[in-house]
């Protein structure tokens, strides 16, 4: 007998679906009250028992609430046919989606301030508060909540130790090349190449092939390289055009 056969004709007591819930007594007694929740049984003495039906709509309610509807709104929504859960799971999970993408943005802007938080002064600390809230901005100016989502879901697979290790990439391979141009080296030149090549693998680490993260992530680059280069030591336009250069010709 499977687990879905034990609980067929079972019924909750109001306590134990509190207890699985976090919802409170107040709450469903309320919920039944106005309608939105009435069990579909009592027993002798009063007491409200709840059956399959009443936890799918119970579910229902739970999703449709945090995703930020009036109780109102909800039971027009669930005693007009009845929401679909399928499309009621979609919509949720895109909500979890978005509220991961907003907590990966605050843990950045955590990480920012650690370094810096023991012996700074609240000047100090009010600068770099502008700075990674600037930086945030401007990233939202060019990637879209959707692809913002994205990003948050492939960092989350690929671990923040991996992460890590192409972050701290990033400036030993720029100084190589930038050492490479500066020498005059022709971006044809072997090493020139391997290094270009190296340089589009990193690129491809961050939009993994979506034509659309691609040109949103070169477009910002273009858009900022100065500002990029002089704040952070990113590559500078023409030494982008000397990898660009050194990849045609691999």
């Amino acid at each position: 007998m499977t687990r879905e056969d034990d609980d067929v004709g079972r019924t909750w007591p109001i306590g134990e679906l509190c207890r699985h819930t976090g919802l409170t007594v107040r709450t469903l007694h309320h919920w039944d009250h106005v309608g939105l929740l009435r069990p579909s049984a009592r027993t002798s003495a009063g007491h409200r028992r709840y059956d399959e039906r009443d936890v799918e709509r119970l579910y229902r309610i739970v999703a449709l609430r945090e995703l930020g509807l009036p109780l109102e709104t909800i039971t027009e929504v669930l005693d007009g046919g009845g929401a679909d859960l399928a499309e009621l799971l979609s919509d949720q999970l895109a909500h979890v989606q978005r509220q991961l993408t907003a907590l990966a943005g605050l843990r950045d802007r955590l990480a920012a301030l650690l370094p810096v938080a023991r012996t700074a002064t609240p000047v100090d600390l009010l600068a770099v508060i502008q700075e990674v809230t600037r930086v945030d901005d401007t990233i939202r100016n060019y990637f879209t909540e959707e692809q913002l989502t994205e990003l948050a879901r492939r960092r989350e697979q690929l671990g923040e130790e991996a992460v890590r290790s192409v972050q701290d990439e990033w400036p030993e391979l720029i100084a190589k090349v930038r050492a490479e141009h500066e020498a005059g080296t022709d971006p044809t030149d072997p090493r020139v190449r391997a290094l270009a090549r190296r340089w589009m693998e990193l690129l491809a680490a961050f939009h993994g092939g979506d034509a659309g993260l691609r040109d949103s992530l070169y477009r910002m680059q273009a858009e900022n390289s100065a500002e990029i280069s002089q704040r952070y030591g990113g590559p500078s336009p023409e030494l982008i055009a000397y990898v660009k250069a050194a990849d045609a010709a691999g």
